[in-house]
């Protein structure tokens, strides 16, 4: 039976939205909808893994209580292999040789020992074919195929950071995926759950696509992992094909007292501290399915890890904001009871686990504020005192988060309540110290529909499993047609996103179809989550009328549904107004339609020089703030910047960074402030390369 954590299932998404959405925005295995936790060997470990090392952290990642929170990845990184003087020692397949003293048991054996665990088992490679497998020209396993058939042995050799010596390979040649195939295939033969790929850059992307379809082939899922600080330039490419990506390089300081820079300190706060503009750049490219993945936590032994309480906080609040995978560096066997209780923080999980990656909307000096909101309608947001030295007030504004009026604010690290807050929310932070909030806004409550009030259709109400809301859930019966039908209430017609919570203690999947209004049923999965107590949420937008509105799901198998506890309904969004950039007012550009992916009939494409510009004739029904989202192209590594000006009064600068590809369509939210009747939003590029491709602006 597969076992989830409750931590990590907290929020899945159902696969398509009833609504119409964009295309997928990551890797479509299946995998990584939310974002990886666990521990990896690298920072504490570092060049000397061992059975016995690998068989502790296994152990303690249990009995610290840390898997039952969601940490369930125990990963062997690099230095496992046997070398020699020309290289990796190879099998007889011309695959990597483990190094049996350090590890006699061999991988499926420490592999089967972490799953007995309930964990999670996960691995490490580079790109290529080793020299010593082209020396021997060992067969490709299952094919009539060698070794030096498929390797490019004229080309600079590919990067690795332990035996070196590793050809590329000839993709023209159908030897090469099938040698990758056999050892993705062995891998999964010994129970890999994680597959991290190292030394990726520009240059691997055939290696890249060639690991992922050996992956899917073996049947077997294995969340893909892509390291390190990999081009942004590139962005899409890795999001189409893995879990996550690696968007800088290693955050070990490398200062340590021991051989190769080994042993405490294991980072500095300029390395985490120098994450804060990478993860801003990245945002864009980080969905359910794909992270963007900012490196090892460095928390767990306290102080001696090169960072003081205040800035782990901090590293931490990131790393949630972020919505980057959680894997641990440091020493299991060891934690003090300070990083215990930050690491098991449900609340920071929580923020980390909702499948939203933050954006950054204040960056003055030291102060910075990221925020996302949640589909739920709530708001997170983060401040930051990132200095070294001095105290420093940070604040922010509601209508700069996203929403005006006043709102019900807990303290996400203390789990305290602040109270209603009106319009701004400030805090005066020592050096490296972090606050985290939730913001709930007064006017965008959310309705929760309990699943035994609802009206049932061959199911009952129980109540002996565990974890569920109000006086009971709904248990289906096992047959086709079972269901349950809500009445949600709504102000005014509009979007809304739902959220279902149910359980699925089978290892089966137990879809159902969901009906709103008697519209057209659409098919949605309930996959296992891995015992009937552990409930998990699955999301889904709608649009909804104004007044009553009946929402049904109905089971489409003999196995009946899920069990399901509640539906929560929160206010809805009024349909937005959509404005096409080339009918705007354009000075120093033109509309074209040569790169593919656009809406309307083309899109603007600036000229290379400050001041061009587009300018938006926008009406408003009534004066307020409004979230206008900015669809854009930006085919270059270097971020285009254009000044927001709305009825001739400057906003602020809008942040347009590298899509990765013309054809690589993004979108960024911003916050205006519009008055009743006509208005004009005008962009404006302040540098020399002008702004991005703009597509539209889109008014909610």
């Amino acid at each position: 039976m597969r076992r989830w954590c409750a931590a990590a299932v907290a929020a899945l998404v159902l696969a398509v939205p009833l609504t119409p959405a964009a295309p997928a925005a990551a890797s479509d295995n299946g995998l990584s909808i939310r974002p990886a936790m666990g521990w990896s060997s690298w920072s504490f470990v570092r060049r000397w893994p061992d059975e016995a090392k690998m068989r502790a952290q296994a152990d303690a990642l249990v009995g610290s209580g840390l898997s039952a929170k969601g940490y369930v990845y125990v990963n062997l990184d690099d230095f496992y292999q046997k070398c020699d003087a020309n290289g990796f020692v190879v099998d007889g397949f011309g695959r990597w040789a483990v190094d049996t003293a350090k590890f006699p048991g061999g991988i499926k054996a420490l592999s089967d020992y972490v799953h007995a665990k309930g964990l999670k088992f996960g691995f490490y490679v580079t790109p290529g074919i080793a020299k010593n497998a082209v020396t021997r020209n060992t067969p490709v396993e299952g094919t009539a195929y060698h070794a030096a058939d498929i390797a490019d042995t004229a080309a600079t050799m590919h990067k690795n950071y332990n035996c070196k010596n590793m050809y590329r390979l000839k993709w023209s040649h159908p030897g090469a995926q099938a040698f990758i195939n056999s050892w993705a295939n062995q891998m999964a033969s010994w129970g890999v759950d994680y597959l991290k790929i190292d030394g990726v850059d520009a240059t691997t992307i055939a290696d890249v696509e060639a690991w992922d379809r050996a992956l899917r082939q073996t049947g077997r899922p294995i969340n893909f992992a892509l390291s390190n600080n990999l081009p942004i330039a590139q962005a899409t490419t890795w999001k189409r094909l893995a879990n996550s990506w690696r968007t800088q390089g290693d955050v070990e300081c490398y200062c340590g007292p021991g051989p190769n820079g080994s042993g405490y300190p294991l980072t500095t706060w300029a390395k985490i501290s120098s994450r804060f503009n990478s993860a801003a750049s990245w945002q864009p490219y980080a969905a359910p399915g794909g992270w963007n993945d900012l490196d090892s936590l460095q928390i767990g032994n306290g102080d001696q890890m090169g960072i003081n309480a205040d800035q782990r906080r901090s590293h931490l609040t990131l790393w949630a904001m972020a919505a980057s995978p959680l894997l641990l560096g440091s020493d299991l066997t060891a934690l003090t009871s300070t990083d215990l209780a930050m690491l098991t923080n449900e609340r920071l999980i929580a923020v980390n686990q909702d499948g939203v990656a933050a954006d950054r909307i204040v960056n003055s000096g030291v102060n910075q504020v990221w925020r996302k909101r949640e589909s739920n309608g709530d708001y997170i947001v983060a401040l930051f005192n990132t200095g070294t030295t001095g105290n420093s007030t940070v604040s922010v504004t509601w209508s700069q988060v996203g929403f005006t009026g006043a709102a019900q604010v807990t303290n996400l690290w203390s789990g305290a309540s602040e109270g209603t807050v009106t319009s701004s929310y400030s805090a005066t932070l020592r050096p490296g110290e972090t606050r985290l909030i939730r913001a709930r806004p007064a006017s965008g409550t959310v309705t929760r529909l309990e699943a035994e009030s609802a009206t049932i259709t061959q199911g009952v109400v129980e109540s002996n499993h565990p974890g569920y809301s109000g006086t009971g859930f709904v248990n289906f019966d096992n047959v086709v047609g079972s269901g349950i039908e809500f009445t949600a209430n709504a102000a005014q017609a509009g979007t809304a996103t739902l959220t279902l919570r149910y359980a699925n203690g089978t290892t089966t999947n137990r879809p159902m179809t969901i009906s709103v209004n008697g519209g057209a049923p659409v098919g949605r999965d309930f996959p296992g989550t891995g015992a009937w107590g552990t409930w998990a949420d699955a999301t889904f937008t709608v649009p909804l009328n104004a007044g009553a509105n009946s929402i049904k799901l109905a089971a489409t198998t003999a196995n009946g549904g899920p069990n399901i506890d509640y539906l929560d309904v929160p206010a809805t969004t009024p349909p937005s107004t959509e404005y096409q950039a080339e009918n705007a007012t354009i000075s120093q550009g033109m509309v074209e339609s040569n790169h593919a992916g656009f809406t309307g009939t083309g899109f603007v494409n600036f000229d290379n020089v400050v001041g061009s510009s587009a300018e938006f004739a926008v009406d408003a029904a009534a004066a307020g703030e409004r979230q206008m989202t900015l669809r854009f192209a930006n085919g270059t590594t270097t971020d285009r910047p254009m000044d927001l000006t709305v009825n001739g009064a400057a906003v602020r600068s809008v942040s347009f960074p590298g899509t990765g590809a013309w054809t690589a369509w993004v979108e960024t939210t911003v916050t205006v402030s519009l008055t009743a009747g006509p208005n004009t939003i005008r962009l404006t590029s302040s540098t020399a390369n002008g702004g991005p491709n703009l597509d539209r602006i889109t008014l909610a």
